[in-house]
């Protein structure tokens, strides 16, 4: 005798679960390659890895196309995530391997997720990838956007 299976409907907490599931799995990933405490080059190497990132993503330093109060966004190359994107920092963290992967990887949410994600789920990302509360992460976060010098006229 067959058993009848009932639909089940998954609901946008479902889905939002899901999610967070997924980006701590991933981040677990990241760290377990990786590591805690990436320089440059593991972090040119994280980007270089589809498992954790989904599309090419290249790092710049320039602040020209950021807006006040930003230290980076990722911006697309083509019309397709699969074109790549180029991941602006603000140069006055190019030297700062200190600090790299944690700036990177609240971007990174949005490289990989694209509309679904929210600052809330970077700061998970972000946090996991790093291995902080998800508190501290996004107090540090504050805290080096702050060290960001004014701009001179």
């Amino acid at each position: 005798m067959a058993k009848r299976f009932r639909k089940v409907k998954p609901t946008v907490r479902d889905g939002a679960i899901a999610l967070r599931d997924h980006l701590l799995s991933v981040a677990e990933l990241a760290r377990n390659r990786y590591g805690e405490r990436m320089d440059f080059a593991g972090v040119e190497a994280l980007l270089e890895d589809r498992e954790i990132v989904r599309y090419p993503v290249t790092l710049v330093f320039d602040d020209a196309p950021l807006q006040t109060g930003e230290y980076g966004f990722p911006e697309p190359v083509g019309c397709r995530p699969q074109d790549g994107f180029r991941l602006y920092l603000h140069p006055h963290f190019e030297h700062r391997d200190d600090v790299l992967a944690m700036l990177v990887a609240y971007q990174l949410v949005r490289v990989n997720y694209g509309d679904v994600a929210s600052h809330e789920k970077a700061e998970v990302f972000g946090a996991a990838l790093c291995g902080m509360d998800q508190d501290a992460y996004y107090e540090t976060l504050c805290t080096l956007v702050d060290s960001i010098p004014a701009a001179t006229c």
